[in-house]
């Protein structure tokens, strides 16, 4: 058999799944495999709908709510990105993944560093010892001194 080149997922792969998933429209599992696939090759709009679907399955799930945020940041669509990082943070106040999107959308993306700056602080006080962060921080400060 034997799959596509490098770590990608392989257009059969994709395809099986798909057809699994047509058939088994309910099977939470098999939905969010196919939104992840679909997110890896950058398929944002399959990718939006299947994250939705499997948040219909499985409601408040906060991986999956984030990551439906990068499917449209990925897309650019910046101000739902925006909106569906924060009702992760109302579902999951401690699931730091949504604040630390919310910072790269704001202050990356959007170049908002005044509002970006009260949420990458609260990010440093819940991971402080996160490498990310770190590197996020440092990616804010030299984005905005050359700005």
């Amino acid at each position: 058999a034997g799959g596509g080149q490098g770590g990608g997922p392989g257009m059969a792969e994709i395809q099986q799944l798909r057809d699994y998933v047509a058939k088994n429209p309910n099977d939470a599992d098999a939905v969010h495999k196919l939104a992840d696939l679909n997110a890896q090759i950058q398929n944002w709009p399959r990718a939006q709908e299947l994250y939705a679907h499997y948040l219909e399955l499985k409601p408040n799930d906060p991986e999956v709510m984030t990551d439906l945020g990068l499917s449209y940041r990925g897309e650019g669509k910046l101000d739902q990105a925006l909106t569906q990082f924060h009702q992760v943070q109302k579902v999951a106040p401690d699931h730091w993944p949504a604040y630390f999107y919310e910072v790269v959308v704001l202050a990356l993306d959007l170049k908002r560093y005044n509002e970006a700056e009260p949420i990458l602080t609260h990010l440093q006080k819940m991971q402080p010892s996160n490498p990310d962060v770190a590197r996020l921080t440092e990616a804010v400060a030299r984005q905005r001194n050359t700005a």
